[in-house]
């Protein structure tokens, strides 16, 4: 069976939604739409329209929506309406209650709807969730993250927060599989914008892990890193490059035994895992292909996307008053 598909929104993340599209089997690009034309020059011969309704009207299964995020809801609700199987970028929407429409109206049509937190589809991450899984970590104690990097000119309608943050909040939650309990964050607004530009959060999962958030537009390199730390050693996934090393705790006793005793743990073995490296973009997109088929239930929800926007609110909210907030 053959997917039709539509894409909404051609900006920076639509044209490589529509790469992928192209790409997967089991799909057909039949339709895009933009109110702003076809900046990048992904069209083709693929028609285009400038209004949601002509896209629907064209025939379509299922669509993959990349407008700013003030436009999801508008747009998902159209979708929903009409029976169409969606997919939306993150954050899931501007703000929890229009983030609860969505939810609703899409629960309650019984259809496939997923929200685009593409770091689960990270090589690292997914190995690093089944090993935690597994327990060769043990208990595990910490997650900190670090995403990092210069300004990117795409983002107008919200912070850093919701944009790159919404990512560490969601797959930190997934690799712990456990809700936040609380956070308490401080935000900076360094560029002139209204929306804050620099996150520094603790928080604290309902499973006991604590957590730590880096998050900024204001630094002049590239960084997205994830550490869990437990009782056999500590995880490091880079997903820039899809690289996961393990770092082990040491069983070997040093003779300054006061030292050793201090440190709580010795300096083991490092070992750096081999990774068959897809691109996590085409993975997302083949999960929810295989949820509409009634394949595969691994896509991200509306529903944890939601969770995922009540903390990065939360953590905004904590910024401005200074205060920790429960979940």
């Amino acid at each position: 069976m053959t997917l039709k598909f539509g894409l909404i929104g051609l900006g920076m993340m639509g044209r490589h939604h529509a790469r992928v599209l192209r790409e997967i089997e089991g799909v057909e690009l039949v339709g895009l739409c933009d109110a702003m034309g076809d900046p990048h020059g992904v069209a083709g011969d693929t028609p285009l329209y400038s209004q949601v309704e002509e896209l629907i009207a064209a025939g379509i299964d299922a669509a993959v929506v990349a407008v700013p995020t003030i436009y999801h809801e508008p747009v998902g609700l159209t979708l929903a309406a009409a029976g169409v199987h969606t997919l939306i970028e993150k954050p899931v929407a501007h703000n929890l209650n229009a983030a609860t429409s969505l939810v609703e109206l899409f629960e309650d049509r019984g259809l496939v709807a997923a929200v685009g937190h593409v770091e689960r589809f990270n090589p690292a991450l997914m190995s690093l969730r089944s090993r935690i899984e597994r327990g060769d970590l043990g208990a595990v104690y910490q997650i900190q993250t670090r995403r990092q990097g210069p300004f990117p000119a795409r983002i107008a309608d919200v912070g850093v927060v919701k944009d790159l943050g919404s990512h560490d909040i969601d797959l930190t939650s997934w690799l712990a599989q456990s809700p936040y309990q609380s956070v308490s964050a401080q935000t900076t607004y360094r560029s002139g914008r209204e929306h804050e530009d620099m996150l520094a959060m603790t928080g604290k999962l309902e499973n006991g892990i604590i957590v730590n958030h880096l998050v900024n537009w204001l630094s002049p390199f590239k960084e997205r890193l994830t550490i869990v730390t437990g009782e056999r050693g500590a995880f490091v996934a880079d997903t820039l490059t899809a690289d996961l090393t393990f770092y082990e705790n040491g069983t070997f006793r040093g003779e300054w035994d006061a030292i050793t005793a201090f440190r709580g743990v010795s300096e083991g073995e490092v070992t750096r895992f081999a990774l068959e490296k897809r691109e996590p973009l085409k993975s997302e997109h083949e999960a929810f292909r295989d949820a509409i088929l009634g394949l595969r239930a691994d896509t991200v929800t509306l529903r944890e996307g939601l969770e995922t926007l009540r903390v990065a609110e939360a953590a905004i909210l904590s910024g401005k008053t200074g205060e920790t907030l429960s979940l």
